[in-house]
């Protein structure tokens, strides 16, 4: 209908299927911007703020604090002043909210395995079969699923592929080597077996070191790239981390941890802590944590730098949370003459969580999608 905006449930994740409703943080009447947060929704792997795709005026609230409901469900109304509250009410009695099978059924499988040097590597696909893809590398101890809230909304614009680092999680548990020169290499080969000549490298903490790495490599296959918070552009990182995370043995010990990530730590959910957790206790994981951290941040200091070998041949995107507690922000100010440079207040490590509509809109933007 016309004039009339909805508010859905988001997709966060291939896996999310249905969220909960925790909290409404603004009143109807209230007047929306882009970007700005609109009620607090939590999922089996994360809570989070969903914020406003689109901005309007918030004439109704429809889901309450409490509800679970399914993706694509309505959970309000964005409608001017010229809408009447009749037409609100029709276009609420008549949504119909799209079966999610729907929306999947010519996506293929959401997660596909290949093997790579003999490590089988678990991988997900999204959005065109053509075209140069974006390819999400995410940081020591991650998977994917740390891409939740970015790979369906930039697959709506351009084809995306993201994967679990050999020995993350559920690739197996072997590595190719320990050192971001190793595992750039790896990365390569993965681009070859699945097909990708070319792609926008988008690299998070250890993933963006390995991205440059992949850039210093073979220029010519990397059409951009994108620096989240990178590892490689100076020594200093947080220990405390790094060891932390390989070595913290239970929830108690875990989740203080892993609130070194976020600039809000409620962000941590109990089941973020679980998973984690299900992952460090698979056979050979903590002894693989061990060595790639020993290696790459052993006493504290980042073994490698390639971001300080970086020209200004491959377009640059860098985005950094100021409270960041794991790599300094300051080390933002290390990147190559032409680098865009995005800084967010009140963010911490995982910027593409914490603030995941303006990472997806300036990646897409720096892309050319």
């Amino acid at each position: 209908m016309a004039g009339i905006t909805p508010i859905v449930m988001p997709k966060w994740g291939l896996s999310m299927k249905e969220g909960t409703v925790t909290a409404w943080l603004v009143e109807e009447g209230t007047e929306i911007s882009v970007g700005m947060p609109i009620l607090e929704v939590e999922t089996d792997k994360i809570a989070n703020a969903v914020e406003a795709p689109d901005p309007g005026l918030l004439r109704r609230r429809i889901a309450n604090e409490g509800d679970l409901l399914p993706v694509k469900a309505l959970l309000g109304v964005l409608a001017g002043d010229d809408v009447s509250d009749a037409e609100i009410d029709a276009y609420i009695a008549n949504y119909v909210t799209p079966a999610s099978d729907d929306e999947e059924e010519d996506t293929g499988p959401a997660y596909q395995y290949i093997e790579v040097d003999g490590i089988r590597i678990r991988y997900a696909r999204k959005g065109a079969a053509e075209g140069v893809p974006v390819l999400f590398i995410h940081g020591y101890g991650g998977d994917l699923d740390n891409w939740l809230f970015n790979i369906d909304a930039v697959g709506e614009k351009l084809p995306v592929i993201a994967l679990d680092l050999p020995g993350h999680g559920q690739s197996a548990v072997k590595l190719p080597g320990t050192s971001i020169a190793e595992l750039a290499r790896f990365v390569a080969k993965f681009m070859d077996a699945i097909g990708s000549d070319r792609a926008h490298l988008v690299g998070h903490s250890m993933g963006g070191a390995i991205a440059t790495q992949v850039s210093l490599d073979a220029p010519a296959r990397v059409a951009s790239l994108t620096l989240i918070s990178s590892a490689g552009f100076g020594t200093e990182i947080n220990s405390g981390y790094t060891d932390g995370f390989a070595k913290a043995p239970s929830r108690r010990e875990l989740k203080p941890v892993l609130e070194l990530l976020f600039a809000d730590p409620t962000l941590v959910s109990r089941q973020l802590v679980d998973d984690v957790l299900k992952y460090k206790r698979l056979d050979g994981v903590g002894e693989l944590l061990g060595e790639l951290g020993g290696a790459l941040f052993g006493e504290g200091k980042q073994s490698e730098q390639p971001g300080l070998k970086l020209g200004n041949v491959t377009p640059v995107l860098v985005i950094w949370g100021r409270d960041d507690q794991i790599i300094p922000v300051a080390h933002a100010s290390n990147m190559p003459a032409g680098a865009t440079v995005e800084i967010f207040d009140a963010t911490g490590h995982m910027a593409q969580m914490e603030r995941a509509n303006d990472v997806n809109r300036l990646i897409i933007r720096h892309v050319g999608g």
